[in-house]
């Protein structure tokens, strides 16, 4: 029995046992994530994916060395550019920034994912620590803010159970089905509806004046600035009546309070504007640095570390790179022809690459434009240390199981280092201890270095030494996003059981509300500005009647989003477009 860690993008981060005898995995029960049972995806899809399995060229198999020849040869050409996707969530992925930065190349920056959050936590609280679930454990109310938690986060479920739960999401999720309450919010309208939470808390008195005068003593200009959003129009923007608010206030005030936040409140222009709205609110209310308080989103995991793989080179934008500039572009881990926004325009950028190379597991829309493609290890086959964004627990990933395919992150490195003639490259083993000689330790357990029992107790900022900075302005117009025609519906795209980003098990489904007068099964063309695309109708009456619903990894999702970048953190900004919706063939 030989222990490692998933390496698959989510929250949870969870230990696994591999038997070498029936060579299957399971739940590692002394794992501190431990809830009885892994995810379908790792139990099963993961499994089930076919594997890219000889290095090709052209089309052609070809040897590893032919293969990581040619690659040397295309990466002895100026400023070659490394794009990298999450598909493994492991330290040692970024050992090919080195190769980057000696051959002078290019790195990406931005987040195709949480980047719009994470601005806007650090506007506040200067830098975003992990929220311990133990603290979740000891809260009595729990605000699951657009956050899927039976999809993207089901091993934090015994830690919710007897909480009172109020969901905010313009979906029904399973977790909101069985809430307390659930505000089904119209999209985009998070940051009013926290700037209305927090003026209802002071104008009711609600507010935690002993620890508002300590930690955050300018809350007076939040409260003036919140005022300048008249109460009726916000709450029409929002979709909420004005006691269901009070209500809401009422279920806040005066208790133990935890906000789970999810990336579908940030997926758009203002996305950190919404994020420092609800870390205002969260500080209206004296819930950092309490027991059994806090706000959780996506923590920043290499907080405390001194990274080996940090380099100072030039970064382009993950959300629209343009790769034609580009002679040599390495994408490792990751799908942009179908996962970055505006992807009709992506697909041909790509097209325009010289020597694209493409490294990673699976076959996809990127590696079928690849000239070069080299197979990878997957996490059974390689060591690793796993950090997580939804924890604070180090997880060894062990080599469980021998395999002639593909080639590991830092063997595929050292090869390009000793075929171009480069120097510096440490050990593995070098580097797999620099990353644990920096962690910390809690009980039994390997922590992050930066771990705090209870994050904040002392005050906000990199030391600690400084008081919580409240929102006080926003540049947004609210009125341009809603005064789009009724025939048009919001875009989301939320996680999925089945697919994690464009891996897995993927469909065509379109989600709607039977108000649409669609009907299962029927096939339709959704158009934006930025492309169109067919679908199928997949009646859901979760939904708003103002909205639809595609999933993540859905086959051609993107052709309909934007590729514009948050205002601030370098964010994709995937929900911030309408589409429209039309019948083929009068079907």
């Amino acid at each position: 029995m030989i222990k490692t860690a998933c390496p698959l993008d989510c929250y949870d981060a969870c230990g696994i046992v591999y038997d070498s005898h029936t060579q299957k995995i399971s739940a590692d029960g002394e794992h501190p994530m431990y809830n009885g049972a892994l995810c379908s995806i790792l139990n099963k899809h993961i499994f089930e994916a076919k594997r890219i399995e000889k290095p090709t060229i052209d089309g052609l198999e070809v040897s590893l060395d032919e293969a990581l020849n040619a690659v040397a040869n295309a990466m002895s050409e100026d400023n070659p550019l490394l794009w990298r996707g999450s598909g493994h969530l492991g330290v040692m992925q970024d050992v090919t920034n080195l190769l980057i930065e000696e051959r002078d190349g290019t790195l990406t920056h931005g987040s195709l994912c949480d980047g719009a959050g994470q601005a806007g936590i650090r506007e506040g609280r200067g830098i975003n620590r992990q929220l311990p679930p133990e603290q979740i454990s000891k809260a009595e109310v729990i605000v699951v803010w657009g956050r899927n938690l039976s999809v993207t986060n089901s091993h934090i479920m015994p830690n919710i159970k007897g909480k009172k739960i109020i969901v905010i999401d313009p979906i029904c999720t399973p977790i909101a089905q069985k809430a307390d309450m659930h505000i089904q919010i119209r999209p985009r309208s998070d940051m009013l509806l926290a700037l209305m939470l927090a003026r209802f808390v002071i104008m009711q008195s609600g507010e935690a004046k002993e620890w508002l005068d300590e930690h955050g003593s300018d809350y007076d200009e939040f409260y003036d600035f919140t005022q300048s959003f008249r109460i009726r129009d916000s709450l029409q923007k929002i979709d909420i009546e004005g006691s269901e608010l009070s209500q809401i206030v009422e279920e806040l005030v005066g208790k133990r309070v935890v906000f789970l936040l999810g990336v579908g409140v940030q997926k758009y222009s203002i996305g950190h504007y919404a994020f420092w709205a609800i870390d205002s609110l969260a500080s209206v209310l004296g819930l950092f640095g309490r027991e059994g308080c806090g706000v959780s989103f996506l923590g920043e995991s290499r907080v405390g570390y001194e990274d080996p793989f940090a380099c100072d080179v030039p970064r382009v934008s993950i959300v629209n790179t343009p790769f034609e500039n580009y002679n040599c572009v390495l994408v490792q881990g990751g799908n942009p022809a179908e996962s970055m926004p505006n992807s009709d325009k992506v697909v041909k950028s790509l097209k325009k690459v010289k020597n694209l190379i493409y490294f990673g597991l699976y076959e996809n829309e990127t590696s079928k434009l690849a000239k070069i493609k080299i197979p990878a290890k997957n996490f059974l086959e390689k060591e690793d240390i796993r950090l997580s964004y939804g924890h604070h627990y180090i997880s060894a990933m062990n080599v469980a199981t021998d395999s002639d395919i593909g080639i590991s992150e830092y063997d595929f490195t050292k090869a390009l280092f000793d075929r171009l003639g480069l120097n510096g490259l440490k050990s593995e083993a070098e580097y797999l201890d620099i990353w644990k000689s920096q962690s910390s330790k809690a009980g039994e357990y390997e922590v992050l270095p930066d771990y705090q029992e209870i994050p904040y107790r002392d005050g906000f900022g990199k030391d600690g030494d400084e008081e919580f900075v409240f929102m006080d302005d926003m540049d947004d117009y609210f009125d341009k996003p809603y005064s789009t025609l009724e025939d048009e519906y919001w875009l989301l795209s939320p996680k999925s059981h089945n697919s994690l980003n464009t891996q897995f098990k993927r469909d065509n489904k379109i989600h709607i509300s039977s108000s649409a007068n669609y009907k299962d099964g029927d096939k339709v063309l959704v158009k934006s500005i930025y492309g169109q695309s067919e679908f199928i109708i997949k009646i859901d009456d979760r939904l708003r009647s103002d909205c639809i619903s595609i999933p993540s990894g859905a086959f051609c999702l993107n052709i309909l989003t934007p590729d514009i970048i948050s205002e601030e953190g370098g964010g994709a900004c995937y929900q911030e477009v309408k589409v429209k919706l039309s019948l083929i063939n009068g079907e």
